[in-house]
């Protein structure tokens, strides 16, 4: 088990507000040399605590005004039709994030769409006709505070 020192979360907390830092930036920001920001960076991501980088686009600009987050009951259980259910989810675009939760839902999805118009449509002509659905519940975002959640030192 690797342990992380406090250059190593300093690193962390600033790839969260900007994944595209440079390893000159993170090493003119951390007091660090540019090869150790860089070695740095590429242990972290050689062990997996870096999992990659992802652009973060928004989604009203690009026109999708409505986010719902649906609760999803499957009518049958069963690793066939967990699987049959994730694989048909996953092909629809609008479908942003897929998490098999514990709890009254067996999955909670984050849609998006243009407007309440488009998600009817969303959810009628694609969500309702996936297999195993059952029970729905829809979340309409009203709005949202993005943060990428406090790294603490271990």
């Amino acid at each position: 088990m690797s342990t992380w020192d406090e250059t190593d979360f300093a690193i962390l907390r600033a790839l969260q507000e900007d994944a595209a830092l440079s390893a000159a930036t993170l090493a003119r920001r951390l007091g660090l040399s540019q090869p150790a920001a860089w070695r740095r960076v590429k242990r972290l991501e050689e062990v997996g605590v870096i999992a990659g980088r992802a652009l973060d686009l928004d989604i009203a600009r690009l026109g999708f005004g409505v986010t719902v987050f649906l609760g999803v009951k499957l009518v049958t259980k069963g690793r066939v039709s967990l699987d049959d259910f994730e694989r048909a989810v996953s092909a629809i675009p609008e479908v942003q994030q897929v998490s098999h939760v514990l709890g009254l839902y067996d999955y909670r999805l984050r849609v998006v769409a243009r407007d309440i118009a488009d998600f009817e449509r969303v959810l009628r002509r694609r969500i309702m006709t996936l297999p195993g659905v059952g029970n729905v519940e829809a979340n309409v975002l009203l709005s949202e505070e993005r943060r990428p959640g406090p790294l603490m030192a271990g």
